[in-house]
C-alpha cells in the first residue's frame, strides 16, 4: 500500500504534499499497470472526473495534463 494517496477534496498527495498524482505515485501506477496501459488510462480518467468535481476553479486543460497527460 502506498503512502502517496490523494487527500480528497484538495487532491494533494498524502505522502509528500505535491499535487496528486505526485511523481512517486505516477511511478507506482506505471509499475502496477505495466501490462494494462488502457486500464491505467481508464482509472486515471475516473480520477480526473472526481478531481474536476472538487477543483472547479482549476482549468480543465491543466487537470487533464495532470491526470492523463503522463499516461501515454
Amino acid at each position: 500500500m502506498t503512502t502517496h494517496g490523494p487527500m480528497l477534496s484538495i487532491w494533494s498527495c498524502g505522502g509528500c504534499g505535491a499535487p496528486w498524482p505526485c511523481r512517486t505515485r505516477r511511478q507506482e501506477l506505471r509499475a502496477e499497470f505495466a501490462d494494462a496501459p488502457m486500464s491505467l488510462a481508464l482509472y486515471m480518467g475516473a480520477q480526473f472526473v472526481r478531481a474536476a468535481e472538487d477543483l472547479t476553479w482549476a482549468p480543465a486543460g491543466t487537470l487533464h495534463r495532470r491526470f492523463l497527460g503522463w499516461t501515454r
